[in-house]
């Protein structure tokens, strides 16, 4: 073995030992800025030390082009982009990983086929590349388009099953009979079917799926784009892009798979579609949402002992999250307890609102679990609702006609009083009617949630 081989492999390990590292580290809010930062020098090194490898520097200046290019434009993005909107970034990031595998398998089925040194296996994992990168990138756009609402959709159209099972179906058969084709012309047609049929896929895919689904969607969606890298590195025979992308892929199905359980789904009945549609909600909600004036609300808050926050993707529009903190630290100061209560799916990416309230510097050992808080809900004097619907929802645990019964929720109908804070009378993101907004313990603050809570805040100061 060549020594800049050697040096490259152990290049590589060092990579891999970054990113897990990194990755642990992004499990406590107080290290997550640093496990970025060492997956990120972990991923500079792997590219650096490919480019060596490979002994590109014939087309550096290309290469080095695409680096500005491509960061340039990412780089744009993030400083543009409102915490309201990380969601559909993350959506539309993963459509590009998975954009970028299937390029990567498409060259390489274009080099084979030209040289005709063509193999079962290398036809195996290029079928996959380009099937999963597909899937991965047009149902992340139509994500993305569903999370800033330039796209519909929810409502599963007549035949969407049948139309799904049958595109699947159909890329199968293709993708056996490419790797039988080999390099040859009817081969290449094939491979082509693979990847028209992979976008569609992903299109009509995800069409159907809800609003209220769509966290779920979008941590499956970057489990994909890691499988997707990962097939791409077997492709091209690249060790640390197989650690990388199984690494995404896992972490992004553990995930998945933590947040169906935290909606008492399965899989399968997400990705069948129809809960969150627009026409979804229940109509059995009886009596009135009830307002109330920020006096009254001060008052109660003023003589509370204790004070459980439940942030919901109404607190990201109206980037409340800092005078969220700043009512919490003036409970605290008037000897309430204050505890913040993020469910599983609140938001729509996985771990919104934490990033939310990381970013507002709210204590990371205030956030509590709804499985501790909930035993004890009864005994909280003051709930305050900002902006969540489905995970506070008591339909989930008595309407058996609702799309959510079954749901674990945070069980804040049980404390002693509720504020809802919410904008208007609508229903929420998902299409389902609330009944927490209607009990007889619950009453609304309507209007913007920062204002309304910066007037609270206003209250205590005067």
């Amino acid at each position: 073995m060549e020594p800049i081989t050697i040096i490259v492999n152990v290049a590589y390990i060092i990579s891999a030992i970054l990113f897990i590292y990194g990755i642990r580290m992004l499990g406590k809010a107080e290290t997550a800025r640093q496990g970025n930062l060492v997956s990120a020098i972990g991923m500079l090194i792997a590219v650096v030390m490919t480019l060596v490898h490979q002994d590109v520097f014939d087309n550096f200046g290309m290469i080095l082009l695409g680096i500005a290019i491509g960061g340039g434009i990412g780089y744009y993005a993030a400083q543009r982009v409102e915490m309201t909107g990380m969601p559909e970034l993350v959506a539309l990031f993963n459509g590009f990983g998975g954009l970028a595998s299937l390029t990567v398998g498409w060259a390489e089925y274009q080099r084979l086929f030209e040289t005709g040194q063509s193999s079962i296996f290398t036809s195996i994992v290029i079928f996959l590349t380009v099937l999963i990168g597909g899937v991965t990138f047009t149902g992340s756009v139509l994500a993305w388009g569903k999370l800033s609402g330039r796209f519909g959709g929810g409502d599963p159209f007549p035949g969407s099953r049948m139309l799904n099972a049958s595109l699947l179906g159909i890329m199968l058969i293709c993708g056996v009979m490419m790797v039988l084709f080999g390099g040859s012309t009817a081969g290449y047609a094939l491979f082509s079917a693979v990847i028209i049929l992979s976008l569609i896929f992903g299109y009509t895919g995800v069409m159907p799926i809800g609003g209220g689904d769509m966290p779920v969607v979008v941590s499956l969606l970057n489990s994909l784009s890691g499988l997707a890298a990962s097939a791409a590195g077997f492709v091209i025979g690249n060790n640390v892009l197989i650690v990388a992308g199984c690494l995404v892929g896992a972490s992004g199905l553990i995930l998945t798979v933590i947040m169906c359980r935290a909606m008492n789904r399965t899989l399968g009945s997400v990705l069948m579609g129809g809960f969150g549609s627009t026409s979804s909600g229940s109509s059995g909600v009886e009596g009135e949402m009830k307002a109330a004036s920020i006096e009254d609300a001060y008052y109660v808050l003023e003589a509370a002992d204790s004070v459980i926050f439940v942030p919901g993707y109404g607190m990201a529009v109206a980037q409340a999250q800092h005078v969220v903190r700043e009512l919490g630290e003036i409970l605290e100061a008037n000897g309430t307890e204050v505890r913040y209560v993020v469910h599983p799916v609140a938001g729509r990416m996985p771990g919104h609102m934490n990033v939310l309230l990381a970013e507002a510097d709210v204590p990371y050992e205030q956030l509590v679990e709804m499985e501790d808080v909930n035993p004890t809900m009864e005994s909280v004097d003051v709930a305050i609702v900002i902006g969540a619907n489905d995970v506070v929802n008591p339909a989930a645990l008595t309407d058996e006609g609702s799309p959510i019964y079954g749901m674990p929720i945070i069980k804040v109908h049980e404390a002693r009083t509720v504020y809802a804070l919410k904008r208007g009378r609508g229903k929420g993101f998902s299409g389902i009617v609330n009944a927490l907004f209607f009990g007889e313990n619950t009453r609304m603050l309507f209007g913007d949630a920062k204002g309304t809570l910066s007037e609270l805040v206003a209250q205590f100061k005067d």
